[in-house]
């Protein structure tokens, strides 16, 4: 059976980012995490995020741009 839950530590590996990061789009509320223990994300979610944010420059989660269309 394939993972269901991952860890922040996980994320941030398959999101080749560190866990920094992962809290950061956790705290803008980007990505949603429940705790049981410590907190997890759904595989199913963390699948819903990288459709939904395909295509967008994520680097300033509180500026969500399309790629190609950043200020210069």
């Amino acid at each position: 059976m394939s993972e269901m839950l991952y860890t922040v530590k996980e994320v941030a590996e398959i999101l080749k980012t560190n866990v920094a990061y992962v809290y950061k789009l956790k705290n803008v509320g980007l990505l949603k995490f429940m705790k049981l223990g410590s907190i997890k994300c759904r595989k199913s979610t963390l699948e819903a995020f990288l459709e939904k944010y395909d295509g967008m420059d994520l680097t300033d989660p509180g500026n969500i741009v399309e790629l190609g269309l950043e200020e210069k």
